[in-house]
């Protein structure tokens, strides 16, 4: 493990997608605890594309992150972040949804970490709603050779157990249910 952040520091999220990086932008760090970290996503955060045997990254078409401003909160071992968005407001932030992004287990370093997007979604709304997204992606990337079908299997039982917990309010992200951007 590496030596937890210091809330404040920038630091670099990076897909990596067969051994290769894919896509860099700094993040925030928010809180690390060692083990659990979050970090802040701004509105204009730069994306570095990087060339890649597998061909240009999806989003290669935007030069920064959109308009939403979004705390993203990840645990060791866990193959989905948990991100909590925020849009903007003449008043304040103003929270929007968690949305669970399925992604490769984290692997840290000391100025950031490495992921991969695995294309499914599930968006918690305050309500308590929940909405599945971006489904058919799963066999889209694996048509595609970016996943395997182990992943796959890997995702859905992650999917699975996220269901699970958010079954019985016992959200490992729940810390952050009041946190709010300055």
């Amino acid at each position: 493990m590496t030596t937890p952040w210091v809330p404040g520091e920038v630091i670099s999220r990076r897909e990596v997608l067969h051994g290769h990086l894919w896509l860099e932008h700094p993040v925030t760090v928010v809180d690390d605890d060692g083990t659990t970290f979050a970090v802040l996503l701004e509105p204009g955060s730069p994306f570095t594309f990087h060339d890649h045997p597998f061909g240009p990254h999806p989003w290669r078409a935007h030069t920064a992150w959109g308009g939403t401003t979004v705390l993203q909160v990840h645990r060791e071992g866990e193959r989905y972040g948990a991100w909590k968005f925020f849009d903007a407001t003449p008043t304040g932030p103003v929270f929007r949804y968690w949305y669970l992004n399925f992604e490769a287990p984290v692997v840290r370093d000391d100025d950031g970490y490495d992921t991969d997007d695995h294309g499914l979604d599930l968006i918690v709304h305050p309500d308590g709603r929940r909405e599945w997204k971006d489904v058919e992606h799963l066999h889209v990337q694996r048509a595609q050779g970016r996943i395997d079908l182990d992943t796959v299997g890997a995702v859905l039982a992650a999917a699975d157990a996220a269901v699970d917990l958010l079954d019985a309010d016992d959200r490992w992200w729940s810390a952050y249910d009041d946190w709010v951007p300055a």
